[in-house]
């Protein structure tokens, strides 16, 4: 069994955002156990094994650390006015019901609850016949062709490899094809009766396993949310237990044994319901963090802007990627995250599921802003090496000594009396990113940043409102195989003494992979820019996911800085003419692009106003 991710986010995941995570074999004998990096947010360059009981331990302890953190704030209850079982009455942005009073100067947080009348137009299949426990032998859903969403049931147990047969392990497969266009799809299991705690695998005509999921909000249910490219076909798998997947998708009977067994329910949807749509409207303020939860029989959840826009859309829980101190609302089957660019009349809609609802709904101001008066945020940029916990960032890890800048400056050509020049370089491309940027496009108006650097200030990280990104180590030295990796995803910057990573050894190693800054290293070059823009680009973009920002989408042709790691070519700022250092070099920017469809999210996600909203001066 290989793995394989494409940037790819998954419901439940837990381990952090990389670079887009190039991990190849490494040139040297690794010093330390490897973490297991969540394989749905690594992009690895030659897909291998990988451990999905210590995936599934790492998703729920984060999940846990996540869930002791609760607001003790008063709800405004608030009762959806369209009658249930009926449609109609909200079902557009238009439309919407507005919830008064709603938002950071007035109540900013609402039990919300409403009811999604049933899609009829959804066509239910009957149970596929068995044996359909390979990927050849996958039921066809007729998704995208003939069904936009369909409704099935099945019975883990119930074929010739459960415990009545020769107990390898019952899989039950399904077909779903991206089509011309690709398609973007939630699978959901539900398990009203019996003692089944289901599975979902998602696996292409290879064999190789893109997404797994075994728990959804607490429960024994499952959900993915998966893109499909364009003219792919991916096989949903139905199981039980992630330490049992079948050796050998294509055959039948290759298990690792029985776990549970029982009946289930699967729904399958693209996109928005169908049926019955529920809208609700507010007023926010810039700056406002808004976070959304549903619960129940919602499935989706979208937030549009005053023009309309959807600028974020989930039907995926993935706050266990939050900083743990942040306050943002979790748990359920869908999680939106905003940060409002200028004061107006926003929408949530609950666009897919059925039945009753409840959606938390709360609105925050930046972390940043409630910090101790006068504060400014401190971004530390570590060039000397450092010793660092890594068991932020995954089960397994602890305390590793990570080797300085200086270390890899022979790797790249360089000199001893280079390397005030390259730190010069590295800060001043994270300086216009993250301070110069920000301040010429006036998003925020209260912006205040402070980046420091090993070579010119004393180190101040262990202080508040102090957060740092390491530059240098080696994946053999921190045992996570990536180029960078940060804490977390925090939109509002609520944990504000967080760790980011940038490995040097797999971005120094010799000319050929495309991941090496050599690859793109020509006689013409001017080493010294190049580099520092490279890694101050790789640099920026763990800061961006620290204060908040995903992934953009890669598949087009805006390029930025919080773009997926799939082409290292356009992070390292590498122009037309395919060599670094040259005059045709782009600059790379935080900017508004589609979020990144690979990792199930919907909209336009603006990362200038998620990082600019991200450092404010404190007002206590």
């Amino acid at each position: 069994m290989t793995t394989r991710s494409l940037g790819v986010l998954a419901a439940g995941a837990a381990v952090v955002l990389l670079l887009g995570g190039q991990p190849a074999a490494a040139a040297e004998p690794r010093a330390v156990p490897l973490i297991q990096p969540d394989p749905l947010l690594v992009f690895p360059a030659n897909p291998a094994r990988t451990d999905w009981a210590a995936v599934d331990r790492n998703r729920k302890a984060k999940a846990q650390a996540r869930q002791q953190r609760t607001t003790t704030r008063t709800a405004l209850p608030y009762q959806e006015k369209e009658p249930a079982g009926t449609r109609g009455v909200n079902d557009s942005p238009t439309t919407a019901e507005h919830i008064a009073g709603f938002g950071t100067r007035a109540n900013p947080k609402v039990a919300l609850t409403g009811d999604i009348r049933p899609d009829d137009t959804v066509p239910t299949l009957p149970p596929a016949a068995e044996t359909n426990d390979a990927i050849g032998l996958a039921a066809d859903t007729g998704i995208p062709g003939t069904n936009r969403a369909v409704r099935t049931s099945g019975t883990i147990g119930d074929g010739p490899h459960g415990s009545a047969g020769d107990g390898t392990g019952d899989f039950d497969f399904y077909r779903l094809d991206g089509g011309a266009g690709g398609l973007t799809f939630t699978a959901r299991t539900s398990t009203p009766t019996g003692g089944l705690d289901t599975l979902l695998g998602l696996w292409d005509g290879d064999g190789v396993l893109w997404a797994l999921n075994g728990d959804t909000g607490g429960s024994t249910d499952s959900a993915i949310t998966m893109a499909i490219p364009p003219n792919r076909t991916l096989y949903l798998m139905v199981g039980s237990d992630p330490a049992l997947l079948p050796r050998d998708p294509n055959t039948p009977g290759t298990g690792g044994g029985v776990f549970t067994e029982g009946p289930y329910d699967l729904l399958i949807t693209s996109g928005k319901s169908g049926g019955d749509l529920d809208y609700y409207s507010f007023d926010l303020r810039a700056g406002d963090v808004l976070g959304a939860s549903v619960a129940g029989g919602g499935t989706r959840l979208a937030v549009h802007d005053p023009a309309g826009r959807e600028v974020f859309g989930s039907s995926q829980d993935l706050t266990n990627y939050f900083a743990v101190d942040s306050p943002m609302p979790g748990g359920g089957n869908a999680v939106v995250d905003f940060v409002v660019p200028a004061d107006g009349r926003y929408r949530l809609g609950v666009e897919a599921g059925e039945g009753p609802y409840d959606v938390k709904l709360e609105a925050f101001r930046p972390g940043t802003e409630t910090a101790p008066r006068g504060s400014v945020h401190t971004i530390f940029l570590d060039f000397d090496g450092a010793r660092v916990n890594t068991s932020i960032f995954g089960l397994g890890g602890g305390l590793r000594d990570l080797s300085p800048l200086s270390s890899f400056l022979p790797r790249w050509g360089l000199s001893a009396a280079d390397e005030r020049a390259l730190i010069t370089a590295i800060t001043a491309t994270v300086r216009e990113n993250l301070e110069r940027d920000m301040i010429a496009k006036g998003v925020n108006p209260r912006f205040a940043l402070r980046v420091l650097n090993s070579r010119d200030h004393a180190d101040p990280w262990g202080r508040p409102n102090v957060s740092r990104v390491v530059v240098g180590g080696t994946i053999a030295e921190s045992g996570i195989p990536t180029v960078g990796i940060a804490q977390s995803i925090d939109a509002g910057n609520f944990g504000r003494e967080e760790t980011a990573l940038v490995l040097l050894d797999e971005i120094s190693a010799p000319a050929g992979p495309a991941v090496s800054l050599n690859t793109y290293v020509g006689p013409n070059s001017d080493k010294v820019a190049f580099i520092g823009r490279a890694v101050g680009n790789i640099t920026s973009h763990e800061a961006g996911h620290m204060s908040g920002s995903w992934h953009t989408s890669g598949l087009n042709d805006i390029h930025g800085v919080m773009d997926p790691g799939g082409n290292p070519a356009i992070m390292f700022a590498v122009g037309p003419d395919g060599v670094g250092g040259t005059a045709d070099d782009p600059d790379l920017d935080f900017h508004e692009d589609q979020l990144s469809p690979a990792e199930g999210f919907t909209g336009v996600e603006d990362t200038v106003t998620r990082t600019a909203w991200a450092f404010v001066r404190g007002t206590g």
